[in-house]
């Protein structure tokens, strides 16, 4: 094609929001072929734009250290740029060899690599280490793609003011941008944002491919868009699903205009959080290969969400429900129990704990003598039904999702090798108060949790008349003490000044400060906010440092 400067033209670019499986990179090599075929033979495009790294997955983490996998990255970019026939391609992928391997954007044309975009900054911090991994390169590169000359950057890279704008400096009349960009809540509108401030200071238009898919902790929400030269978004992919997007562009007095495309609409904060928890589930459970996935179901609030989300992540012929009764448990949480299963449609079976929890106490009554019952006999009964969701686990080659949420995990109101067992826990990042809504969210696209589990004082039903306020103080105080120490790294006193009672502040940071050896043996759940227990967060299990006010 002829460049912007000369004749007229238009230029098809393709937005190939794919979700690649991490490690997998023959599967991940004919996902792109497959992808840019169809973007070539079906759409019509020019040229099709691919995520960050989207030939490893990402984070491929330390996979990246090994030497097979970067033979297995060299065969498959041979299959790519052998099957680029009549498309020109940009795909991410690691280049290299270790000790001197980059994160890099292949820019592929009639069958050979042309250019190649090696990124700047690598981010370090929060769930992010690829200084670990990878060396900095020149963080841009500038090529005639589809005849107009454009600027290639990496995600991070576009955070940073310097890349595009040397990249513009040196002719680019057009940007991409190739991301491997995890969610939290936010996320996306922070990306709007410094994109619109890159397009506004460097006067071209922005083509903004993202990932898609879950990964362990993380969920891509891919996302993509493209904005015009004033920041103006002129089309959006959707949220949480891949897809495969055609934007035109076009000359209009020697400037590269996007003509408008579809725009997918804005979610609600409760839907933007409800679609990343179902896509997570989907994609752990999926992607390792699981026939489907157990619950623990106890008519209460937080097995209820995770109940709805596994169902629409999987089917509901792929979850099966368990309620275990004991003694201690309300006739009202069976029936609510049992009307949430047979809501949505999931297998539902019932199975006692008392005999077991019976045969527990007489085995240990010679060792308990004389000792009244305290939180050891409750345990017990947890860590009875966390057998039972094991072995059923092993049996039918099911994936155990555990229930507890945020606030609990925080403070320990949870039973290691209990409630905690498990393969994966989708409410590790939600706080209680969360879960409220993302249960009244469900709600309204189908009535599945009974209004009574909604409006019901919380309890573990452990002990006689138990509520979660013995233990704990209302979430609606909870929830806000957490989210400063533990997201924003408060210390006391701040949160004191923020109005909080000094002792429930000191008591609720000593639960926190405590428990590190809890979450560090918990199972992964979805990351939701910018600081999640996991990955985000890494305090040692031992350690004299009190974060109260002494």
């Amino acid at each position: 094609m002829n460049s912007v400067t000369e004749n007229p033209l238009t230029i098809k670019i393709a937005l190939a929001q794919i979700n690649p499986r991490v490690g997998d990179i023959a599967a991940n090599a004919r996902l792109i072929i497959d992808t840019l075929v169809r973007a070539r033979d079906e759409l019509g495009a020019d040229v099709v734009v691919f995520p960050e790294l989207c030939l490893t997955g990402y984070p491929p983490e330390d996979l990246l250290l090994r030497p097979g996998l970067q033979r297995r990255v060299v065969t498959a970019m041979e299959q790519i740029v052998a099957a680029t026939d009549g498309i020109e391609v940009i795909v991410g992928y690691p280049q290299g060899e270790q000790p001197h391997l980059h994160n890099a954007a292949a820019f592929i044309r009639n069958g050979r690599i042309v250019a190649c975009c090696r990124k700047h900054h690598l981010p370090n911090y929060g769930v992010f280490d690829e200084k670990r991994y990878f060396v900095s390169g020149e963080g841009y590169v500038v090529a005639q793609v589809g005849g107009i000359k454009t600027g290639i950057i990496i995600c991070e890279d576009a955070w940073h003011p310097e890349p595009m704008s040397k990249a513009v400096a040196e002719g680019a009349q057009l940007m991409v941008v190739l991301n491997a960009s995890p969610f939290h809540c936010g996320k996306h509108q922070a990306r709007e944002e410094i994109l619109r401030q890159r397009a506004q200071q460097t006067g071209v238009p922005i083509v903004y491919v993202n990932m898609v898919g879950g990964q362990d902790e993380l969920v891509f929400d891919g996302g993509s868009f493209v904005m015009d030269a004033d920041g103006h978004l002129i089309h959006t992919s959707p949220a949480f699903e891949a897809a495969l997007d055609v934007v035109e562009f076009t000359v209009e007095h020697t400037a590269l205009v996007p003509l408008p495309g579809k725009t997918a609409p804005p979610l609600s904060e409760e839907a933007t959080i409800y679609r990343a928890l179902v896509c997570g589930v989907r994609d752990y459970i999926g992607k390792n290969g699981f026939n489907g996935c157990v619950i623990g179901l106890s008519g209460g609030i937080d097995s209820a969400l995770t109940l709805a989300i596994a169902a629409d992540a999987i089917g509901s012929a792929s979850v099966e429900a368990v309620m275990m009764p004991s003694r201690y448990t309300a006739d009202i949480s069976r029936t609510d129990a049992a009307a949430q299963a047979e809501a949505l449609g999931v297998n539902y079976r019932v199975i006692p704990i008392e005999v077991s929890y019976n045969a527990f106490i007489e085995s240990l009554a010679e060792t308990f003598a004389g000792a009244s019952p305290d939180v050891t006999e409750e345990n017990i009964q947890a860590r009875c039904r966390g057998v039972l969701l094991m072995a059923i686990s092993n049996k039918q080659h099911k994936m155990v999702l555990t229930t507890g949420n945020k606030s609990e995990m925080a403070v320990g109101y949870t039973t290691l090798y209990g409630d905690m067992a498990g393969g994966f826990a989708p409410l590790k990042d939600v706080p209680k108060c969360m879960v409220y809504r993302l249960a009244a969210y469900r709600n309204q696209m189908g009535a599945v949790i009974p209004q009574r589990v909604l409006e019901r004082p919380p309890s573990a039903e452990l002990a006689p008349d138990q509520k979660d306020e013995d233990s704990l103080p209302p979430y609606t105080v909870l929830d806000p003490i957490l989210e400063m120490y533990v997201e924003q790294d408060c210390c006391a006193e701040e949160i004191v000044a923020a109005g909080f009672d000094s002792a429930t502040v000191n008591r609720i940071i000593a639960l926190v400060d405590r428990n590190e050896y809890k979450r560090r043996q918990a199972p992964p759940g979805v990351r939701i906010s910018q600081r999640a227990f996991g990955r985000d967060r890494r305090y040692p299990i031992t350690s004299g440092y009190s974060g109260g006010i002494r």
